[in-house]
């Protein structure tokens, strides 16, 4: 009998690695009913990695996003999946246990059904608190092997990694080839060893399309009895992102596997809305390269995801190396030549750092490096002259065991600089700190939330988590998108000036202007003033009749400025506080609290 052969959506992936931000919650629930009706999908990955941090920055709160953006799914019976990143969980830094323990937790009663959890140095030891963490959690614990190209990333490797994570109680696996750039036949071979020694585990592939291995190898590891593939959908697949659906599903229904139907109608609506949030903002922060595959990935093994920062990185460098090009007579270089210069610097690199796999936060550890190591030789500097303490935190065996031997020369270095190598449990590292978010959220009057969900976004992202409570992040972020905006000669937005008013008090309101009655507003339950402003005495500053229609000032409301509109001759109705503050010409609009 055929095999039958899952597909999985991996709706936030495909976003986080195409640009800085996903759909805001209304938009990713507005998307669901079309995720659901396309009836091809058994699983949908949709929050981890930086999801929960987004929307921080979006000035949202992420635990509504969960929570929304689950649901449907549940309700259509289709599996979700989070991605977490073992030691460092959900941000780029380590994270103590207390918290990594409620974070599987919460994020179970949110309405995750998976945990997909990785360690970027492939250390068991790491890998160990997720399994234990997401099962004690109520989670299907799902082990990712972060795959790489090297002389030590050999399938015995990997099987030894796996041997650990299935005694810790791992229920499945997941080949994470996050750069693509896994040889077909080599994942095929690990997915056959894996079935062969372990056939109740189920597998998953995960592979970006960057060098353009992914199809093929997609086929292998299906033959070879994964379970599981994930896939994309347009306008975000290809490129360096994930194989589209449609293309997979076809190619595995050619080889004799058993697929489920794919709903072309509810395709173009996901298609459509996709492209629809795109236009709406997302697109500001997509990089156009990311939408174009390159083989240029094969050799530097650096992940399609990357080159959208790695771009700025280098065109940020271009000024100053040019600089120096010019000082010592030499021509100046342009991004495409700087660009295969760093890829040839990170392949030179990777090898002397103990080839990390190259998946976060190492792939970023590992290019800075190369990019300071371009930098400083360009102007005449020794290699290895600027390297950052995160950098020194891998090297030293903070976070980890290294794949691969360092080279004598770091080895060296790290001797000179005083700086002492460790081999202890990277958790040992960082001591429980929830007592103290818990301590802190009191001072600060803030509600530790439903399952204590509000007590482990702050545990996790500290100064996101502030930066949304007090408003800055909102602020911050819409800057950014009309910054964005006006740089690509998107249509101007008017935005009316708010001007900053004080708390209305009802009883100075009343003794400056005696005029004044409450009236009961059109909509139900909302109480107005009312403001004769024929009168001199109430309307002192403007002295003049106001007509019926004429637009007196305006009010900042959830919606933005509104127009204040005289509701009669010689009459202003204001607006209720729950709306906003009031802003209106010679203070004749006033709020009722």
């Amino acid at each position: 009998m055929a095999k039958e052969i899952k597909f999985s959506l991996v709706y936030r992936d495909m976003w986080q690695s195409s640009g800085k931000y996903v759909p805001r919650v209304d938009q990713l629930v507005e998307v669901a009913p079309a995720i659901i009706d396309m009836g091809c999908f058994d699983r949908v990955e949709t929050n981890g990695g930086a999801f929960e941090q987004v929307n921080l920055l979006f000035g949202e709160n992420p635990n509504v996003a969960v929570r929304r953006w689950t649901a449907p799914f549940h309700k259509a019976g289709i599996q979700t999946h989070m991605l977490e990143r073992g030691l460092n969980a959900l941000r780029m830094n380590p994270v103590p246990k207390d918290v990594r323990d409620l974070m599987f937790v919460v994020k179970k009663k949110q309405g995750t059904d998976i945990a997909r959890s990785f360690c970027g140095l492939n250390d068991p030891r790491n890998l160990r608190g997720s399994v234990e963490g997401a099962k004690k959690g109520g989670m299907i614990s799902q082990v990712a092997l972060s795959i790489t190209h090297s002389p030590v990333h050999t399938v015995e490797y990997y099987m030894g990694i796996v041997d650990k994570v299935v005694e810790y109680g791992a229920d499945e696996i997941c080949l994470k080839d996050m750069a693509g750039i896994g040889r077909p036949t080599f994942l095929g071979e690990l997915v056959r060893d894996i079935k062969k020694k372990y056939p109740h585990i189920k597998v998953q592939y995960h592979g970006h399309t960057g060098p353009g291995f992914s199809p093929a190898s997609m086929l292998e590891v299906a033959r070879a009895g994964a379970d599981y593939l994930d896939v994309a959908v347009e306008p975000l697949s290809w490129g360096k992102v994930h194989p589209d659906v449609i293309t997979i599903r076809e190619m595995m229904k050619a080889d004799g596997f058993l697929v489920k139907d794919l709903n072309m109608d509810a395709y173009m609506e996901v298609r459509r809305l996709t492209q629809k949030f795109i236009d709406d903002f997302l697109g500001y922060w997509i990089n156009p390269s990311n939408k174009v595959m390159t083989s240029l990935l094969v050799g530097c093994g650096l992940p399609g995801g990357m080159m959208g920062s790695m771009m700025a990185d280098l065109k940020g460098f271009q000024g100053a190396i040019n600089a120096a090009q010019r000082a010592h007579g030499r021509p100046e270089m342009s991004l495409d030549t700087l660009m295969v210069k760093l890829f040839q610097e990170v392949e030179y690199v990777w090898p002397r750092l103990g080839y990390p796999p190259l998946v976060t936060p190492f792939s970023q550890y590992v290019k800075n490096t190369a990019l300071m190591n371009l930098f400083n030789m360009l102007s005449d500097k020794p290699r290895w002259t600027t390297i950052d303490k995160d950098t020194w935190g891998m090297i030293l065996g903070h976070m980890g065991t290294l794949p691969g031997p360092l080279a004598p020369e770091i080895i060296d270095l790290a001797k000179e600089k005083g700086l002492e190598f460790t081999t202890c449990n990277p958790q040992d590292n960082y001591p429980d700190e929830l007592p103290k978010f818990r301590e802190m959220m009191k001072e600060e009057g803030w509600d530790p939330g439903q399952d204590d969900e509000e007590l482990f976004e702050f545990a996790m992202h500290e100064r996101q988590y502030r930066d949304y409570k007090s408003g800055i992040a909102k602020e911050r972020f819409n800057k950014e998108l009309a910054d964005l905006k006006a740089k690509a000669g998107a249509p101007i937005e008017v935005v009316r000036p708010v001007v900053e008013v004080p708390r209305f008090d009802i009883g100075k309101y009343t003794e400056k202007y005696p005029a004044a009655v409450p009236v009961q507003a059109p909509a139900k339950g909302q109480l107005l003033w009312q403001v004769d402003v024929d009168d001199a005495s109430t309307a002192p500053a403007v002295g003049t009749a106001v007509k019926a229609g004429d637009t007196i000032g305006y009010v900042q409301t959830w919606y933005g400025m509104e127009p204040l509109v005289s509701a009669i001759d010689g009459h202003l109705i204001a607006v209720p506080l729950s709306q906003g503050a009031a802003v209106a010409k010679n203070e004749i609009v006033a709020l009722i609290g």
